[in-house]
């Protein structure tokens, strides 16, 4: 609160009948009354129970001072901000017109702006959209009188991202600049982070271009910094787990625990001991104290996977222990105080498991808080190729072994809807490697399940050849196609394609070597054949 013995110079004409501790310090009366030099240094001198610095000090390290642009014609008003967030650890840059604050934006880049809309000839709006053109990133904080609180709703659509109505409080400014600092450093990790997520590729990093991670790479920048509980939805296999892993990764608590718990795979007797903890004596066998896996965490991450299978009465427990920020250990008397952040997952519809009574509303709210679903591989097939890619990189890394897909396994994994996502993926390409007696992997080295992909795909090719064959003894094709020809072309081509190799053709093709020299020489093709490749 400012003292009594300040708050005269720091008021209006008309802060008489208020709170000495609540005046207004933006007065243009202040250049009449004499006293700009005393306002000021009292105001930098103002002390609150934290400090703007202390609180401008809890943001990221290594990120140098924001630089603050303060644009206003009341030189003692523009001294005034000047200092103060000069105290909060701003570098500030004052201007007195719309000409002086493109010059200084123009000399150096600006990361904030606390600009006042009623500048000589009425540039303020235009002077907020051309720092936004020139610096789309930068914070802006509009200061306005009352009678012009509607252009300060124009600035806000323009890209203000605040505004302070004139005359205002030491209190209102400190935080409203505080605000906007905070919200930049959030906006430059979350780019940051997002960006780190596109083109890192590492055994512990998401992988995928598409669209659909696009999205999850936008969410997933923006609540590593929070602490609200995140739901993460996806079907088995598509990393759930990995994505619960980035969010802590990446988020103020990296290096505190990440406590992944299985609540699908744990007995329905012990998940209360498991999650809460018990005391010495608690049941049969409880030999001596154990922590819960929810204190374990201790200010890291836990992960409640599969939280669709938690069982009715533990999950009233764990709304309780999420709500009060505390667990009781089975047998115990007091309670256990918990600081860990929650994550959930789950690959069943909590929404309509809900409605069925099978899962609690209340704490299907509490853990919806943000919510991100994580596309399955079929609907982004674009980034079938990475994924094989990386872990083709895993396997070379662990056996020293180099392997490539060949153009029409690529095509074949790239073809198959993956029903078990990138799990079934990663272990295809590791059984593809195994199989192999090469570094090129074909598609006969591929599992079972894209072995009958493509025999499916092969027949239905076959049946729509079939069919044109039928169209032209009905007039509406051309010449007719006997299976002889089909056949021969099939043969022909696939030994084209593997570049003379004879063995790999047959084994493509589904027959024997024998056979496929016989039919060679059936159809006349053993001289043509024998010069492919060569």
């Amino acid at each position: 609160m400012l003292s009594s013995e300040i708050s005269p110079a720091v008021a209006s004409p008309k802060a008489d009948d208020r709170d000495a501790g609540s005046g207004p310090i933006a007065s243009r009366d202040w250049a009449h009354a004499g006293t700009v030099p005393a306002a000021a240094s009292a105001l930098a001198g103002f002390t609150p129970l934290m400090t703007p610095i202390d609180r401008l000090q809890c943001l990221p390290k290594g990120i140098p001072a924001l630089r603050l642009l303060v644009v206003d014609d009341d030189a003692a008003l523009r001294k005034a901000c000047c200092e103060i967030a000069s105290g909060m650890g701003f570098t500030p840059v004052a201007a007195g017109s719309v000409p002086e604050a493109m010059e200084a934006m123009s000399q150096q880049p600006v990361d904030m702006l606390l600009l006042d809309l009623k500048l000589p000839g009425g540039g303020g709006l235009r002077l907020l959209s051309d720092a936004k053109e020139l610096y789309p990133n930068i914070g802006v904080v509009v200061m306005t009188a009352f009678a012009t609180v509607s252009s300060a709703v124009e600035a806000m659509r323009i890209g203000a991202g605040d505004y302070l109505t004139k005359p205002f409080a030491l209190d209102e400014l400190t935080a409203v600049l505080e605000k906007s600092s905070h919200s930049l450093y959030f906006d430059l990790e979350s780019r940051r982070l997002r960006e780190r997520l596109r083109t890192d590729r590492g055994m512990d990093t998401l992988i995928g271009t598409s669209a659909g991670m696009e999205k999850v790479y936008r969410i997933l920048s923006k609540v590593a910094f929070s602490t609200h509980p995140v739901l993460i939805l996806g079907e088995s296999g598509t990393g759930k787990e990995l994505v619960a892993r980035s969010i802590h990764a990446n988020g103020p608590h990296a290096k505190k625990p990440f406590v992944p718990v299985d609540c699908g795979s744990l007995v329905p007797t012990l998940i209360e001991s498991e999650l809460f903890g018990h005391v010495k004596g608690a049941f049969t066998g409880a030999n001596r104290a154990k922590e819960g896996l929810l204190a374990a965490a201790e200010g890291g991450t836990v992960l409640l996977d599969e939280i669709g299978e938690l069982p009715l009465d533990l999950q009233a427990k764990l709304l309780r222990a999420l709500q009060e920020k505390e667990v009781r250990p089975v047998g115990a008397t007091h309670s256990v105080p918990i600081s860990a952040r929650v994550l959930a997952a789950t690959n069943r519809d909590l929404s309509t498991m809900v409605e069925q009574g099978h899962f609690r509303k209340d704490l299907y709210f509490r853990l919806n808080v943000v919510n991100l679903k994580i596309p399955p591989l079929r609907e982004r097939k674009d980034d079938v190729p990475i994924l094989a890619a990386h872990f083709l990189e895993g396997v070379h890394r662990d056996t020293g072994k180099g392997h490539r897909f060949s153009e029409e396994a690529l095509r074949l994994i790239t073809e198959y809807d993956w029903p078990g996502n990138v799990r079934e993926l990663q272990h295809a390409v590791e059984r593809s490697c195994a199989m192999s007696s090469g570094p090129v992997l074909h598609s006969v080295d591929l599992p079972t399940q894209l072995q009958d992909f493509r025999a499916h795909r092969r027949e239905a090719n076959m049946a729509g050849a079939g069919d044109s064959a039928a169209g032209a003894n009905d007039g509406t094709s051309g010449a007719i196609v006997s299976i002889a020809d089909m056949e021969k072309q099939a043969i022909l081509g696939t030994i084209r394609q593997l570049k003379g190799d004879k063995l790999m053709a047959a084994r493509l093709l589904g027959i024997g070597k024998t056979t496929l020299y016989r039919k060679l020489k059936e159809y006349g093709l053993a001289e043509a054949t024998d010069s492919i490749g060569n």
